[in-house]
């Protein structure tokens, strides 16, 4: 009799490729990721060590920091499927990922499946057939310094976030929240911002001229860059926080006059070629993908978060087209450099390839050299175009092959040419780049934050010139600029930020972007993160009482303390004793600074803008101002409160905003017009979220008047009647549906204008106008295939809402296999009707009888 193996992995993506490269005996099953947690909340605990404070922590502070792990009530029917199938077989391979979580992973199945049989873990960086077989050829036992590590992490920010957020909810507000790591990427954030604040801009003039050697077509771009020899101020010659030019730049502030003058001379003055430089240079390609900078262009070239690129790239991976996405070190296999080389010399020819083979090393501390790089996976790359992916999966994918294949590809060649023109006293230059040479700029461009870095790959080129050469001036012009405040940071940023600071692990920063954008301590416009006043309020708190705990340096040297542990190195129990216990924990740090810690003080954010300090009240209903405004009626005042509004950043509040919310709070809304229809008065208001227009007047028997935001770039103080009207038209009726003869409607939603029909919301188009599209264009959008949440699960089946249950439930394809989203939950479904065919027969009755049957478990 044929012996049998249980191969398990997290995910049914996963199984479903490694299957492939396996033997029928080898039944390959999906744990649904972790089996086992510390508890999330105070049901989870178990009643035998309720009565134990430690219980609320989920650790035994009295015993080694001992983990209480639980089963969650989800998992319960997945352990009881593997304990069964352990039963016949002859052999258990745990195939986790190959990171501290998947041995993490493994060792819980150990602990909760208590097999009888040999146990190998299985380990590879790629899922392809020959990744497979050398695994299965060379298993080891799982690692208990790496499980001791992770266990280590988890117990060390349980013991940070549920001794520090009680405090923070009785200091600020109750809900809120620390993390170990989430709070030092919040504190670089609002860092920005107060460099936002302080802020003070500058104005400087110069001129731009377009010149021309004389003939056709060969005009060019030339910019002033000095006056009797002295260079013209430019925007980097300003200190920041005070507007003055700093102190050790000796250069020539041009101002308006100064700069209109100059340009009446210029314009009498000749263009004469004082000298001409060339220079020729190579331009070497970038290293392979890390999860770091797999993040930070997946943001600046797909627009992709942190968390939707590694969400895609786990999906690659376990489709086996790539190498496994958590890794800090950029090395490349040689079967890896291999099958790149062969296929730059295939598609492009010998001269694009480099001479010699390119290998790179990690810089940062702590990277693992065993690992690899993110790559394609397998000894031949598979091209983008036949791969079968489309969308984001497939723009990810190229990104990837495109990287890697650059990395053995030769050097750009560029010759940049810079041409210095003299007319009068003032000196202009220009600068042009041609690329004499693509090599590997053929493939891959890297992205950049800076807009203008772009730029430096683009050819630029100036005609033929020689040192006295006349010029004719086609146009000059004077120009005025502004300094800007530093750049708020992006997703992009804040990943390369944290990896600079050594904050965190690869596996870490989508998580850490994820939990502040999650708790409404950041938000995005476009793509800058913003921190909110709460998230500041936060910060604020930390700084002031634990300001340790938010160093950088010191985060930092936590994760050095965990990659020791991870190599035996470091002893885990004496490392979290100091850390909770000693002189100067955590505990004993807590309890000497409630007592000190004012509600008041810390409810309140001090900002000082254009010279005036603004006190910002953080509350239970947002961040609000108090003052004290004149009644009108003699001396008398009252204390008045507003609310700021929360799509207002906090380094774009100013003493005149604050004012006019204060105003408009105590003399209450003023209408703007009257509505023909209704004959209601028409009001523009500032709520929590936003300006609004509002038709009539909150009344008992108008709890709810109807109201619309306002759309981005549209000013509260310039709305007309009629643009209120137009926003208040919404939402529209276009009429009923042919099929359920249910109504559809257009409106504007938060995230954008869409359709909706009988519960199902689908966005409109770039091309079409929510207050113009007709029903006709409405059902053509409805009877589009619709995708999940940010494209991330695919829809299998839409029940609409569901009679029996009262509810919207729909099926999509997630990552670990198909589930039902009823409302805001979701419920697994059973393995007996995962099955494609059976999902498109299933009823409304079948899918209400799995709904209730779920809920009774």
């Amino acid at each position: 009799m044929e012996k049998k193996y249980l191969v398990v992995v997290e995910s049914p993506t996963k199984a479903k490729t490694i299957r492939k490269f396996l033997p029928k005996n080898y039944i390959v099953e999906a744990s649904m990721g972790h089996v086992r947690d510390l508890p999330q909340s105070a049901s989870d605990i178990p009643a035998s060590v309720k009565q134990h404070e430690w219980s609320k922590l989920g650790v035994n502070t009295e015993a080694d920091f001992e983990p209480l792990y639980i089963v969650p009530k989800d998992k319960t029917k997945i352990i009881r499927e593997l304990k069964e199938k352990l039963k016949g077989v002859q052999g258990l391979y745990l195939a986790t990922d190959e990171d501290r979580e998947g041995e993490s992973i493994s060792w819980h199945l150990l602990e909760i499946l208590k097999p009888k049989v040999p146990v190998k873990r299985m380990v590879f960086h790629e899922i392809t057939k020959t990744a497979i077989q050398k695994s299965i050829e060379n298993c080891r036992d799982v690692d208990e310094k790496l499980v001791r590590a992770q266990e280590t992490r988890r117990v060390l920010d349980r013991l940070y976030g549920y001794t520090l957020s009680p405090l923070i909810w009785k200091k600020i507000a109750y809900g809120l929240s620390a993390g170990r790591v989430q709070s030092s990427g919040l504190r670089m954030i609002v860092g920005r911002e107060r460099e936002r604040m302080k802020f003070k801009k500058s104005s400087y003039w110069d001129l731009k001229a377009e010149v021309t050697p004389g003939k056709k077509d060969q005009n060019f771009p030339a910019k002033l860059t000095s006056i009797l020899g002295k260079r013209i101020a430019g925007g980097k010659d300003f200190d920041g926080t005070t507007g003055e030019l700093n102190t050790n730049s000796k250069v020539h502030h041009l101002l308006e006059k100064e700069a209109k003058a100059l340009q009446a001379k210029c314009e009498k003055e000749s263009f004469i070629v004082q000298s001409v430089e060339e220079k020729t240079f190579n331009s070497k390609p970038a290293i392979p993908f890390i999860t770091s900078t797999l993040q930070m262009e997946a943001n600046r070239k797909l627009g992709l978060g942190s968390k939707d690129s590694m969400r895609i790239a786990q999906r690659l991976y376990e489709e086996g087209l790539i190498t496994y996405m958590r890794t800090d070190s950029p090395n490349l296999s040689q079967e890896a450099i291999k099958a790149a080389r062969d296929q730059v010399l295939k598609l492009y020819g010998k001269e694009y390839l480099h001479s010699e083979v390119r290998q790179y090393s990690a810089k940062t501390k702590g990277a693992q050299e065993a690992h690899e790089a993110i790559r394609p996976a397998g000894s031949e790359f598979t091209h983008p175009e036949k791969t079968g992916l489309t969308g984001k999966e497939l723009a990810l994918y190229e990104l990837i092959w495109k990287r890697t294949m650059s990395t053995q590809m030769s050097e750009a060649v560029k010759a940049s040419m810079t041409v210095k023109i003299t007319v009068g006293d003032a000196e202009f230059q220009a600068s042009g780049t041609r690329i004499i040479f693509p090599g590997f700029l053929r493939v891959y461009v890297e992205g950049s934050d800076d807009p203008d870095a772009a730029l430096e790959d683009q050819e630029t080129i100036l005609p033929p010139l020689k040192k006295g050469d006349q010029l004719k001036l086609v146009q000059l012009t004077s120009e005025s600029h502004e300094t800007k405040p530093p750049a708020r940071f992006t997703e992009a940023s804040i990943v390369q930020q944290l990896e600079k600071e050594g904050i965190g692990r690869p596996s870490t920063y989508a998580s850490i972007i994820g939990t502040i954008l999650d708790r409404g301590y950041v938000r995005k416009d476009g793509s800058a993160l913003i921190p909110s006043f709460t998230g500041m309020a936060v910060i604020q708190l930390l700084e002031k009482h634990f300001e340790y705990l938010v160093d950088y340096s010191f985060t930092s040297e936590m994760e050095e303390s965990l990659d020791k542990i991870a190599y035996g190195q470091e002893d885990y129990i004496k490392y979290l004793t100091k850390f909770y216990k000693g002189k100067t924990g955590l505990l004993k740090r807590v309890e000497e600074q409630e007592k000190k810690i004012k509600p008041e003080d810390s409810r309140t954010i001090e900002i000082e803008k254009n010279g005036e300090i603004l006190s910002i009240k953080v509350g239970r209903f947002g961040p609000y101002v108090v003052d004290e405004l004149s009644t009108g009626k003699g001396k008398a005042k009252e204390e008045v409160h507003a609310s700021i509004p929360e799509d207002i950043a906090p380094a774009d509040l100013d003493p005149q905003m604050i004012q006019d919310l204060l105003k408009q709070s105590q003399s209450g809304p003023k209408p703007i017009g009257v509505d023909p229809k209704t004959k209601q008065n028409i009001y523009c208001l500032t709520g929590r979220y936003g300006a609004y227009v509002q038709l009539g007047e909150k009344t008992d028997e108008v709890e709810k008047p109807r109201r619309a935001s306002l759309p981005k770039g549209l000013e509260p103080k310039n709305i007309t009647i009629e643009e209120a009207l137009k926003l208040l038209s919404l939402p529209r009726e276009l009429g009923n549906h042919p099929e359920t003869k249910k109504t559809i409607i257009a409106n504007n939603g938060r995230f954008g204008p869409y359709v909706m029909h009988d519960g199902d919301f689908r966005s409109l188009k770039k091309d079409d106008n929510v207050y113009t599209v007709d029903l006709k264009r409405a059902i053509e959008i409805l009877s589009e295939e619709k995708k999940g949440a940010r494209g991330s699960s695919k829809v299998i089946k839409d029940f609409g809402v569901v009679a029996k249950l009262k509810k919207k439930a729909t099926i999509y394809e997630g990552k670990y296999g198909p589930y039902i989203k009823l409302g805001t939950k979701n419920i697994t479904l059973p393995e007996d009707k995962r099955d494609p065919k059976i999902i498109e027969k299933m009823t409304e009755a079948d899918l209400a009888s799995i709904v209730l049957a779920a809920s009774k478990k």
